[in-house]
Formats: C-alpha cells, sequence, structure tokens
C-alpha cells in the first residue's frame, strides 16, 4: 500500500510540476489553445496518441470486444494504429496545418465556418461538440471504480474527484503545452505499462503458448461449429469486428480533439517524425491493449456477470490484474490514471475553447462589443472548470445509481462527432467544390442517424436492423453516409464563394524561403 500510494502522490507531483512551468506559455489565446503553433513531432505524436486511448480502451473496449472476438481483437489495435494514426498523419496533418494557419483557425467548428463562409455553420459544428462531448468526457471514468477499489479500496467518488481536481491544474495553469508535455509522461508509463502487464498476465497464464492452448478449448456462443474461434485469424464474428475497427480508426479522423493536434504542430518536419512516431505509439498501446483482453474468458470464473447471466465488461481486465503483484497493481493504477486525464485535459480543452472562440466571442463583437484576450483567456478557463465538473458530476450519479444507460453513451458520441464531421472537413480539405449545403445535410445526418441509435437502445427497440442497433455499427453507417451525401449534395449546390476558397487552396503551394545552412543550394 505504501508503495501504491508513494507512486501516486509522485505521478500528481509531475503533473502539476509540468503545469506550473508551462504557465508562460499560457498568457494568450494562441498559446493556451494551440501552444502558439510551435509544438514539436515527440510531444504531438504523444498528445495524439493519448488523446486516443483512454481508460475506456484498456478497462472497458479491451475487455468487452476481448470476450466478444478473442486474440481477433488485435485487429482493432492494428487499424488504430494504420488506418486512425499512419493514415490520419498522411492524409490530414500537412493540409490541417497549413489550411488552418491561413484561416487563421484555432478549432474545428471555427474551421467549418471560415472555410465555408458561414457562421451558423460554426455555431451549428459548436453545439454538437458541446452536446456530444460532454457524455463522452464523463466516460472517461468508467473502468476507474473497480481499479482504486481492488488496489486501494477507495470510494468511485473520491477517485472521480481527484482525478478531476489535477486535470484542472494542470490544464487551468499550463493549457495546451502543459497539456502537451503531460501527455508525453503519461504516453510513456502507458508503453511501458502495457508491456509489463501483458507480460505479467501471460506468465501468471504458464506463458503465452499455455494461454493460446487453454484459449482455443473454450466454446463460442456466437458460432459454435468454429472450432477454436477465439484463437482463430478473424475470430467469430469478422463482420462486426469490422465494424469496431472502422469505428475506432476511421473515426478519428472527424473528432475535434484529435484533428486539433494537427493545428499546433511546428513544421513540416515534425509531421513527418510524428506520423513515425504516432504510428509505433498506437500500434503497441493499442494493440497491446486489445491483445491483453482477447484472454479475457481465461478469466471467466472472476468476473461479475448481470442478473441475465450476460458478463459485466468492465470487470473483465479488473479481474486479469487482481493476481499481479502490489507493484504491478501500481503501475497499472498510473497506467489508466495517465490514459484518462491524457485524454480528459484535451477533450476539456477542446470544449472550452470552442464554445468560447466559436459561440460567446462572435456573439459579444454582434452586440457591439469587443472581448479582450484577457476576458477570452478567462472564459475558456472558466469553461475547462465547467466541463470537468459536469462531466464529474455525471460519473459519479452513474456509478452510484441504476443508470447504466450512460455508460454506453462513449459509442454513441464518438459516432455522433465523426460521422458529423469527418466528411465534411476531409473533403473541404482536399476538394473546392465542397458546398455549405452539403455539409450541412452531413450535420443533420450524422446527428439523426446516432439520435436513432440512443432512442432504440435506450426504449429497447431495434433501430433499422439489429446490426445497426450497436452504436458501434450506427457510428460506421453515419461516417459512410456522410463519405457519400457530401460528393453528391456538392455536385448539385453551389460554392458560395469560389475565389476566397482559390484563396485558401493556394495556401498548400506557397513557395518557402529557407537559408543555404538550412538546405543545400542548387547550381
Amino acid at each position: 500500500m505504501v508503495l501504491k500510494i508513494s507512486l501516486l502522490i509522485l505521478f500528481f507531483a509531475i503533473m502539476i510540476g509540468v503545469g506550473i512551468v508551462c504557465r508562460k506559455s499560457a498568457t494568450n489565446v494562441q498559446g493556451f489553445v494551440l501552444g502558439g503553433r510551435n509544438v514539436g513531432s515527440w510531444l504531438t505524436a504523444f498528445a495524439f496518441g493519448t488523446s486516443y486511448f483512454s481508460a475506456v480502451i484498456f478497462v472497458g473496449y479491451a475487455g468487452q470486444f476481448g470476450w466478444k472476438y478473442g486474440m481477433a481483437s488485435t485487429w482493432i489495435g492494428i487499424g488504430n494504429a494504420l488506418i486512425g494514426s499512419l493514415l490520419a498523419w498522411r492524409v490530414l496533418g500537412r493540409r490541417t496545418r497549413l489550411m488552418t494557419q491561413h484561416l487563421k483557425s484555432a478549432t474545428m467548428p471555427d474551421f467549418f465556418g471560415q472555410r465555408f463562409g458561414s457562421t451558423a455553420l460554426k455555431v451549428a459544428a459548436s453545439v454538437i461538440v458541446f452536446i456530444f462531448l460532454i457524455p463522452y468526457t464523463a466516460s472517461l471514468y468508467n473502468g476507474l471504480s473497480r481499479l482504486f477499489g481492488m488496489a486501494f479500496g477507495v470510494d468511485y467518488t473520491w477517485c472521480v474527484l481527484g482525478m478531476a481536481v489535477l486535470t484542472a491544474i494542470y490544464v487551468l495553469v499550463g493549457g495546451y503545452m502543459a497539456t502537451a508535455v503531460n501527455d508525453f509522461i503519461q504516453g510513456m508509463i502507458m508503453l511501458i505499462g502495457i508491456v509489463a502487464v501483458i507480460a505479467a498476465v501471460l506468465n501468471g497464464q504458464g506463458g503465452f503458448s499455455a494461454a493460446v492452448a487453454s484459449l482455443s478449448k473454450i466454446p463460442c456462443e456466437s458460432n459454435p461449429d468454429l472450432n477454436g474461434a477465439f484463437v482463430s485469424f478473424l475470430g467469430p464474428q469478422p463482420v462486426w469486428l469490422l465494424g469496431v475497427v472502422l469505428l475506432t480508426s476511421l473515426g478519428t479522423w472527424g473528432l475535434p480533439q484529435m484533428v486539433g493536434k494537427f493545428y499546433a504542430i511546428r513544421d513540416e518536419a515534425a509531421i513527418r517524425k510524428g506520423t513515425a512516431i504516432s504510428t509505433f505509439f498506437a500500434m503497441i498501446v493499442a494493440g497491446g491493449c486489445y491483445f491483453l483482453g482477447g484472454f479475457g474468458r481465461l478469466f471467466g470464473d472472476k468476473i461479475d456477470y448481470a442478473a441475465n447471466g450476460t458478463p459485466v465488461f468492465d470487470s473483465i481486465v479488473p479481474a486479469m490484474l487482481s493476481d499481479l503483484p502490489d507493484a504491478m497493481i501500481g503501475i497499472v493504477i498510473i497506467l489508466v490514471l495517465s490514459a484518462s486525464m491524457s485524454t480528459l485535459s484535451s477533450l476539456v480543452l477542446t470544449s472550452g475553447s470552442t464554445l468560447t472562440l466559436d459561440i460567446i466571442k462572435p456573439a459579444t463583437e454582434k452586440a457591439g462589443k469587443s472581448m479582450s484576450e484577457k476576458s477570452q483567456l478567462l472564459s475558456i478557463r472558466l469553461l475547462v472548470l465547467f466541463f470537468i465538473a459536469v462531466s464529474s458530476f455525471i460519473a459519479i450519479v452513474q456509478a452510484k445509481s441504476s443508470v447504466t444507460f450512460i455508460a454506453q453513451l462513449m459509442g454513441i458520441s464518438w459516432g455522433a462527432l465523426a460521422g458529423a464531421f469527418l466528411a465534411p472537413f476531409l473533403y473541404g480539405l482536399f476538394w473546392k467544390r465542397t458546398t455549405p449545403a452539403a455539409v450541412w445535410v452531413c450535420f443533420i445526418a450524422g446527428v439523426l442517424v446516432m439520435c436513432g441509435c440512443m432512442y432504440g437502445t435506450f426504449t429497447k427497440t431495434t433501430f433499422i436492423s439489429p446490426f445497426f442497433s450497436s452504436p458501434i455499427n450506427a457510428g460506421v453507417l453515419a461516417m459512410v453516409l456522410g463519405l457519400v451525401i457530401v460528393p453528391v449534395v456538392s455536385v448539385f449546390t453551389k460554392v458560395k464563394d469560389e475565389q476566397s476558397v482559390e484563396e485558401m487552396f493556394k495556401s498548400y503551394d506557397r513557395t518557402v524561403t529557407v537559408r543555404a545552412t538550412d538546405a543545400l543550394e542548387e547550381e
């Protein structure tokens, strides 16, 4: 216990210390929100990765999908690395950095407003962010209760409050730069921790070969004719597995807290280096989490079950870790805290800056008043505090009551944000003919699909078909619809200001002069 508490105190001290050291970079809006657009490759890559993978992945998704698909769930982590990280950086990184700098936009809603010449689009995007990031943020606390209860016997409420207060301190004091530096530290903990945990868990099962042999003997309820289903190449339900891969990988292209990392990166060289670092990080952390979860059925006698006999998925990973040595349990706690706090800080910073810069500031200026830099910073900080408080409250209420629906909102929030934003953002960066009307239709379609899924889940009715009643598959449907809707509607509608769009796209081709010491001179 002394060792575990000492590790926690050291972790908390480092996080707060980083916030204090980085406070000088948060004296203006650009510094607080984007780190002055001068963040290097390592910090940006780790900020991207740690915002991507939270405790929901480690405790919830790894346990849930590992139980359903066995070792084949590792494909989810591989997809996250190749599609969600490598391709995201290669396709979006450079164009996002150049276009957003040209438009002077600091948030995704502001990008939509500037790119398509519509204040209404900016406000609508801000409202979508506000509505769907709150339940997403609240879901980050899921899984912490069981791990802290196992390690310390501490009530869940105190775990949530402690995490919320600590995150608030370093985000409010140091802004984006403090978040990025802490993300780097937390990312290193996650890299080392996941490798150590996998080795320890498999060692407890007699090693890798023995664990695989035991897993191969477990029958599969969904596909009883498939022998060794949970060690097969694509698992017992490959189509459902593909849906998970697509939502958790391609979906990141439309998440504002993820795309925002490209706004802040320093230069072209940092983007190239960051691509490799981010992909490696995702392969180890995400691949490791889902690989570990694939062995969850070996602990079926230790997990919790609902009254109808269904496994409580959040109990699977904690059950796998319960017999580890105290030192390893301490590492796991720090790992999960790191995963949760890094994503939490990114989400609340995105939410606070979006509401201030895209709704409050324009509304103030429209009323004939100016909003000073100091007032904008104060507003962002207050809203960051508000989002942390609200998400903490929701998480505590969900844990202390019989309300279980909130815990399912992670997939719905992710699907709504990606369904609404992915296609307009992607086409907006690459295709001059993308129109405001197409963006409006995509916003509406993405939100309606996920609201329909949410209604079906809440009322226990079928949404479209049993396949799309799953928030995961409904989210994929929303994204695919957007990728089809935007070009089709754009063909039949008009670009608002063609000359302005031409100027925007020239930002990709501008000439940059460097010193001879930085590049070889041509003859």
